[in-house]
């Protein structure tokens, strides 16, 4: 198999992925139409699309589609392909909105919107900000909006960090950019995607440090921060955190790998 010859991870999958996009159709389909010929046409696109993925870009990308938190989410080259270990804050976000009555949210760098249409879709009582620096970005997340039937409830704002929101919010929710910027590769999956999305700058702590240092006046009494952070950087933003929250408890989470993933303050007081 061409993906296998390739060290593609899960070839198998990712064919089935690449020739259900080629046709149409979802698994349950194409299980029950194993001995159905294809088009040459059909045949002809499906090799292309896997010489593609042979290549190392990403199938998101060559579909134009992400499932998250159980959700289809288009996506294209101005934004990150969405994570699984990303739902964990989706997860922790949406308990703690239900547990605290939190009615506004914010989701800075918001990119295809994954994490703000999610909670946007599990929370039907909230408001949610949805900001992001790039045109681009914002408007792949407003169509994910419109395809989810949210966006009535959100708004999409372009500018840097949390200068955009209007007003403070009962909690922040932000995936930013966190890898250091000598580790970003220049070939492979991941330089398919959009450096600037990446880039934390020297210790890749530059975007959270950026988004902490104002925060505070743009968190409600009693508001959450929620942070996604990359392995190793637990102690490095829990000393961001404590430097502009001093009061605030911290507290730093593992993913199911064992990964420290993300950071969370609640205020007690302002």
């Amino acid at each position: 198999m061409l993906l296998a010859g390739n060290d593609i991870e899960d070839a198998s999958i990712e064919s089935e992925v690449l020739l259900r996009h080629v046709l149409g159709i979802d698994r349950a389909r194409l299980l029950a139409s194993l001995d159905a010929d294809i088009s040459p046409e059909q045949r002809q696109l499906f090799m292309k699309l896997i010489a593609r993925r042979s290549k190392g870009e990403p199938t998101a990308y060559i579909t134009g589609h992400r499932e998250f938190y159980g959700l289809d989410f288009r996506v294209n080259r101005h934004v990150l392909i969405p994570r699984p270990e990303t739902e964990l804050l989706v997860d922790k976000a949406i308990s703690l909105c239900r547990e605290n009555g939190y009615l506004k949210i914010a989701d800075i760098g918001t990119g295809c919107g994954a994490i703000a249409v999610s909670m946007a879709v599990n929370l039907p009582s909230v408001t949610i900000y949805a900001t992001d620096i790039y045109t681009e970005a914002v408007e792949t997340a407003r169509q994910n909006g419109v395809n989810h039937s949210t966006e009535d409830r959100m708004t999409f704002l372009r500018g840097d960090l949390l200068e955009p929101l209007p007003e403070p919010v009962d909690m922040i929710i932000a995936n930013l950019p966190y890898v250091r910027q000598r580790d970003i590769p220049d070939k492979g999956p991941l330089s398919y995607e959009p450096a600037e999305a990446l880039n934390g700058g020297e210790k890749g702590l530059d975007k959270i440090g950026g988004l902490c240092s104002g925060a505070g006046n743009k968190l409600k009494a009693n508001g959450t921060l929620i942070l996604e952070i990359g392995q190793g950087q637990g102690e490095a933003v829990k000393g961001i955190l404590h430097k502009y929250f001093p009061s605030a408890e911290i507290k730093i989470e593992k993913d199911l790998a064992g990964i420290e993933r993300m950071a969370t303050i609640r205020l007690t007081q302002q």
